[in-house]
């Protein structure tokens, strides 16, 4: 088999490297929709002879299968605890491909009822030395209608039987009113439960106007409550905010357990700018405090880290976490399980570190388990074990 255009990473350290390492230069957004353009038509030709052996020797670079690293968690099984986070693949579009780059799971979206083209542009902005991102997207997408037809023309294996799990991650339309946002988030799922492993409810992007709003606890119990009512609702996720205090975050941790939610992703973007007001937009000229927009990326860690031990602290072991914020490498991962989180999703360390992120992670999982004498993944999850070096575990 011919190697892989993309192995070990060597296609995005050589062209794309250099382009994510500057704030200038090209358009964060287009970037992404390039990237995305030419995903989707992989997918859609995935069985191609030649597109296959690509596909093929990528998954060869970038998989790395062990049972030890599997899950059964809200009736999914998770072949790693390594996923990608909603917002890169708004549309869906290579929703058929994930498993190539090494994830274990997928979320698609933010969908929305009702397709809307965002906030204006500029709209998403790297942070190159802070290895972070702001963006003020405003939920872009095509509309649950058309996700179902990107979704069925890919036709992908039916839920339960894909090589990574897919999530579908729903929002409110920006022209429905708040009070009936549950209409809205209604309509979205019942169209797409057919297609989702599991589905979030998005009440946490700080980019439409009130959405944060829904996590009140009344008004996320009546969200949840009219979702349930679905015929065949997936398992339902909600993915909240940094930005909360704690007594808000042992709220959503109460109401999940007693609403029977299958988990909580932690974190969303945050409006805080974790010590970063004074940094300055090269594209704008402004300063972050000036700026509109959610911070995503590296700053945000330490934050992330918290609500996860929060929502663990006050849920316990029975509810999943997903945890997302800042997570670029493989100790970083680590910590985030060992903290509460079952699994963790990628999103700007991906984009700034590349696509040979996935295996390094899964890489150091691998060797933690080792040196702590762990059989499962699962052993890991809010034990509070530190990260041990191979030179650590030698000389005990």
């Amino acid at each position: 088999m011919p190697p892989s255009p993309l192995s070990s990473g060597a296609f995005y350290q050589r062209w794309l490297g250099p382009v994510l390492a500057n704030d200038e230069g090209l358009d964060a957004e287009q970037l992404s929709r390039t990237a995305l353009t030419a995903l989707g038509q992989a997918s859609l030709r995935r069985q191609w002879p030649l597109v296959s052996t690509v596909l093929e020797g990528l998954a060869g670079d970038l998989q790395r299968r062990d049972l030890r690293l599997e899950q059964v968690l809200f009736g999914c099984r998770f072949p790693n605890p390594v996923g990608l986070a909603a917002g890169f693949d708004k549309n869906g579009v290579a929703a058929g491909l994930w498993d190539r780059f090494g994830f274990g799971f997928a979320e698609v979206g933010t969908v929305t009822w009702h397709g809307q083209p965002g906030n204006p542009r500029p709209r998403l902005f790297r942070l190159a030395q802070e290895q972070a991102a702001l963006n003020r997207m405003g939920f872009n997408n095509d509309g649950a209608q058309a996700l179902r037809r990107t979704l069925e023309r890919q036709r992908l294996d039916p839920p339960g039987r894909r090589p990574a799990v897919l999530g579908i991650n729903v929002g409110k339309s920006k022209v429905t009113a708040l009070e009936q946002a549950p209409e809205d988030y209604a309509s979205s799922l019942e169209l797409l439960a057919p297609l989702a492993d599991y589905a979030v409810i998005n009440v946490s992007s700080p980019n439409t106007p009130g959405l944060r709003d829904l996590q009140d606890s009344s008004q996320l119990r009546r969200l949840v409550e009219r979702l349930r009512r679905l015929p065949a609702c997936p398992p339902l996720l909600v993915k909240i905010a940094p930005d909360l205090e704690d007594e808000a975050i042992d709220g959503i941790a109460r109401l999940a357990f007693e609403e029977g939610l299958a988990g909580v992703i932690a974190v969303n973007t945050s409006l805080d700018r974790l010590g970063l007001g004074q940094r300055r937009l090269l594209q704008t000229g402004r300063t972050l405090a000036e700026e509109a927009g959610g911070l995503s990326g590296a700053p945000l860690r330490q934050r992330a880290l918290e609500v996860i031990r929060r929502l663990r602290a006050s849920a316990g072991p029975a509810l999943t976490l997903i945890g997302v914020g800042g997570i670029d490498s493989a100790e970083i991962a680590w910590e985030r399980i060992t903290a509460g989180a079952s699994l963790i999703q990628l999103y700007s360390g991906w984009i700034f570190k590349g696509p040979d992120l996935v295996p390094q992670i899964l890489e150091g999982l691998q060797m933690q388990m080792d040196c702590h004498g762990l059989r499962n993944i699962s052993e890991a999850v809010g034990s509070g074990l530190p990260w041990r070096s191979g030179s650590e575990d030698e000389n005990d």
